[in-house]
């Protein structure tokens, strides 16, 4: 009897599987991008999407079809990053700027290993996920809220306050729905998201970056000018580009450089090591960006070095993050690029 039953309930689950997968996919980027908000990291949300999913499956004949099946997602998902974020030893991840002071030496090529530090997001991860719509109940654009700043602002919250901001100031979520999630009652959670806002206003100016997902042409001549200057290494013409407190990080190297001056001598320093540079076009955090690849001499190959990131201000670069090695061949193959160019191109 029990054999009969097997291949009918082995039919069964499969369909339930399929069902699942059928309804859970179209959420997957969503989903993604809000764990790396929550987290700051890309491949610890590769894998709190992956631990949602199973928890969703699992509780999958729960799921009651009176609520929204997106909603009940992201209550998983926000779950499963809270659980994430109480494990591990470090709660919080910064990009360099929230956690030195601006040195005036150079650096000895050392990584802090005993920092967790943000990564960058491909913008090939946001299509179909950033709405140009702004929703009526967030009080972020979906763009803003994902931009290096914003991320790195939001990761100095503490775990609950993080979810509450994300979920009501991003995603448009009611209060008394955060309240049900986070658990407490809709006083608490406003008193929640008013301490998170005040964090965030002190951390967080808008507008510190654009968002620029098609440049417009006065942006693109300064883009183009950008990767004329690394290539030619034109130091002058590279500085001529930044705004003169503009600032300059590298994770995972805790220094990082203030002013335009500044800038300029640790260009000038770290310029003569290369024989030059290659840059490829690309996006993250729905900021323009780069993938630069580096040769040591004529003769040697063009080899991953960095997944630059910048923020534009008045069409001058106000901010520039360079994510260096070690961290960057990791970085790469997540974007989807070569770790060695063939042919400079």
């Amino acid at each position: 009897m029990t054999g009969t039953h097997r291949p009918v309930d082995a039919q069964a689950s499969a369909q339930a599987s399929r069902a699942f997968e059928q309804r859970a996919e179209p959420f997957r980027r969503e989903l993604k991008l809000h764990c790396y908000r929550m987290l700051g990291s890309m491949h610890e949300a590769e894998d709190l999407v992956q631990e949602t999913f199973l928890r969703a499956w699992r509780n999958f004949e729960a799921f009651e079809e009176r609520g929204s099946f997106r909603a009940w997602l992201l209550r998983i998902a926000t779950n499963a990053c809270l659980d994430a974020i109480a494990r591990r030893a470090h709660q919080q991840r910064f990009l360099p700027e929230r956690r030195f002071s601006a040195s005036d030496r150079m650096p000895d090529g050392r990584p802090a290993d005993d920092v967790a530090w943000i990564d960058p997001y491909p913008d090939s991860e946001l299509d179909g996920v950033l709405d140009n719509t702004p929703n009526p109940e967030a009080r972020y654009a979906s763009r803003e809220a994902v931009q290096l700043a914003f991320i790195a602002a939001i990761q100095q919250l503490p775990p609950r306050q993080r979810a509450a901001l994300l979920l009501c100031d991003v995603l448009g979520w009611q209060v008394a729905e955060v309240a049900t999630l986070l658990g407490g009652t809709t006083t608490s959670i406003n008193s929640v998201l008013q301490r998170a806002r005040s964090t965030i206003a002190k951390g967080h100016q808008g507008g510190e970056g654009a968002a620029v997902s098609r440049p417009d042409p006065e942006q693109a001549r300064l883009l183009g000018r950008y990767v004329k200057a690394w290539e030619e290494l034109d130091l002058d013409g590279f500085v001529a580009l930044l705004k003169e407190d503009a600032i300059y990080t590298m994770p995972p190297l805790s220094q990082w450089y203030a002013g335009r001056q500044s800038i300029r001598e640790f260009f000038e320093w770290a310029w003569r090591d290369y024989d030059g540079y290659r840059l490829l076009p690309t996006g993250a955090n729905g900021q323009p960006a780069f993938a630069g690849y580096a040769r040591s001499d004529a003769k040697a190959p063009w080899t991953a070095h960095s997944i630059h990131v910048l923020s534009l201000r008045d069409d001058a670069i106000s901010g520039l993050t360079l994510f260096v090695k070690p961290s960057s061949p990791r970085l790469f193959e997540a974007f989807g690029l070569p770790l060695i160019l063939q042919d400079g191109r």
